[in-house]
């Protein structure tokens, strides 16, 4: 009787932890640790905490990501792992104790790729009546996709700036990644590939992959559900 009013079993609370603690462990420690490496190595520090945010985007919510479907029942756990997490990186700039190896005083975006990792998540789960992928492919777009952008656009031009040759690179990953869910997710992937070349400030491109590419799975669901792979994907 218990387990029915349970909201999350104990291995899901065990799952949380080691993430939250993977993570932290990345961005206190490890991340510290690449950043002076890179700097010994003669790169500037624009491009060494670049990197860094790359590596975060990629070990941090990239690998959550995948990990979720796997081990939790329900979004709860991770959203509110997001949203904690969310809060973290927003007192370091609130109190100007940046964690200078990959956070900036220009902008913070890691802040909203917290909250929206959360939200798109849990979002996602609910209007697909349990099924985790519609909302973990776009987190994946916005998480490994925008990270190879990141990636290809600081090795040719060692500063943060838009290129289609990192458009290129990403629609290489998260269009594959996209056929998890079918032709949908394919459009979805090819379409966040397109939108991240843009950017509206204070908008930046970890709000707009995930809510465009999540928004063209909701309408596919709606209009033309048939270019929806969705069952098979049900944990």
């Amino acid at each position: 009787m218990l387990d029915n009013v349970m909201l999350f079993s104990v291995s899901e609370v065990v799952v949380t932890i080691v993430l939250f603690s993977w993570i932290i462990f990345l961005i206190i420690f490890l991340t510290k640790k690449t950043y002076e490496y890179m700097r010994r190595r003669g790169l500037p520090e624009n491009v060494a905490i670049y990197y860094n945010r790359k590596i975060i985007h990629i070990l941090a919510g990239g690998l959550a990501a995948i990990v979720v479907p796997y081990f939790f029942t329900t979004p709860l756990l991770p959203f509110i792992m997001a949203l904690l997490l969310g809060a973290v990186t927003y007192t370091f700039h609130k109190k100007g104790r940046l964690l200078y190896w990959f956070q900036v005083e220009k902008n913070m975006y890691e802040v909203s790729f917290c909250i929206m990792w959360g939200v798109v998540i849990a979002l996602g789960w609910i209007i697909s009546n349990g099924n985790f992928w519609f909302g973990i492919l776009p987190v994946l777009f916005m998480s490994i996709g925008d990270a190879v952008t990141g990636l290809v656009r600081n090795t040719l031009f060692k500063r943060r700036t838009k290129s289609w040759w990192g458009n290129l690179a990403m629609a290489t990953v998260s269009i594959p990644m996209g056929a998890i869910l079918g032709v949908a997710g394919i459009i979805a992937g090819a379409i966040a590939s397109f939108i991240e070349h843009f950017e509206y400030h204070p908008i930046d491109d970890n709000i707009t992959v995930p809510l465009t590419s999540f928004i063209v799975l909701i309408l596919v669901m709606l209009y033309a559900p048939s270019l929806l792979t969705f069952e098979s994907l049900t944990f």
